[in-house]
């Protein structure tokens, strides 16, 4: 049998993948769900892990430390001081005994090239192996595509994690409470399982001068799916894959979180609400609080914070566990 150039041989692979992930999406969720159509190759290029390259990489780690819990935080080049404030606080492998969690920040290209920060993020990356950098463009126009590039990477790298989570570097977590929660929800938050802040009934913003502008013609639908704030949300390790399956079916838009939502709507899972007392406490909170040490204990996270404030408050949230 003639071999293949690896140029047919990609193109090969490229068709075989998606004939899949239609064949997967249209067969599993027939029942409830409308056929849908893979989106033109030209659109998927955009969003495709394959149109990208690894710069800095920790493919090996999920396998050896073999993770409940993996933390996938998007940040740019020169967000050094936010990801310090990480490492020392709700980020460092120690806060949960018992129980094997992971921090990686998610990092693309700078517009302009920056040769300082990029030797400074190299240093990192050898130092806490907690670096994961590809060479798309990271604007904020961009951050669907580093959502994709998470959900691929989880989904290749950490199969054997129960659980993901996609996090902002400005918001406060309370990792233990977390875990906690999780373990106690038990089977019913082991597949198609994700929660957050969640939003329901959502409408496109039509005014060019909004930060969430998007038009009719990139997004002609008059309403968003449910889908979950992007500040933070917690999912099943399933759902990286899937996730990334329904990408070949869903058109990008710059709104990272709707664009979750949209594939979510298409593999036929809805996000669940995280509340206490009759619902009128969200454990995800996407305002800025002020900080008050018990309040913060019965919270998952809590948005609003910089690098500083952080590591100014995190020594006297250590005392909660012994006086909330």
């Amino acid at each position: 049998m003639p071999k293949l150039s690896p140029r047919r041989a990609f193109i090969a692979v490229a068709v075989l993948s998606t004939v899949f992930a239609f064949l997967v999406l249209n067969h599993l969720y027939a029942p409830y769900q409308k056929i849908w159509t893979p989106i033109s190759k030209e659109l998927y290029d955009v969003i495709s892990p394959s149109s990208y390259r690894y710069i800095l990489n920790q493919p090996d780690l999920c396998e050896k430390k073999n993770p409940y819990l993996v933390l996938m935080i998007p940040v740019t080049l020169k967000e050094t001081e936010a990801r310090a404030a990480i490492r020392k606080t709700w980020g460092h492998e120690s806060l949960t005994s018992g129980v094997s969690t992971l921090s990686f920040f998610v990092i693309g290209q700078p517009v302009q090239d920056d040769s300082t920060l990029q030797q400074q993020l190299e240093r990192e990356s050898e130092e806490y192996g907690d670096i994961i950098q590809m060479d798309f463009v990271d604007t904020y126009q961009n951050l669907t595509i580093k959502t994709v590039m998470i959900m691929y990477w989880l989904a290749k790298h950490c199969q054997r994690a129960r659980y993901g989570m996609k996090i902002d570097a400005d918001t406060f977590l309370n990792l233990p409470y977390l875990v906690n929660y999780l373990q106690a929800r038990g089977e019913s938050s082991r597949e198609d399982y994700i929660s957050g802040s969640v939003i329901r009934d959502a409408q496109p913003r039509r005014n060019k001068l909004s930060k969430w502008f998007l038009s009719e013609e990139i997004y002609p639908d008059t309403s968003y799916p449910t889908y979950v704030s992007g500040a933070a949300y917690v999912f099943s390790i399933d759902l990286a894959s899937k996730i990334y399956l329904a990408s070949r079916f869903v058109k990008p838009i710059p709104l990272e979180d709707v664009y979750v939502g949209l594939c979510l709507r298409v593999i036929g899972v809805q996000p669940v609400y995280s509340t206490r007392f009759l619902r009128l406490r969200n454990h995800f909170e996407v305002r800025k609080i002020k900080y008050d040490r018990c309040t913060f204990a019965s919270r998952i996270t809590v948005n609003g914070f910089t690098p500083q404030y952080l590591l100014n408050i995190w020594y006297d949230f250590q005392k909660a566990r012994f006086t909330c």
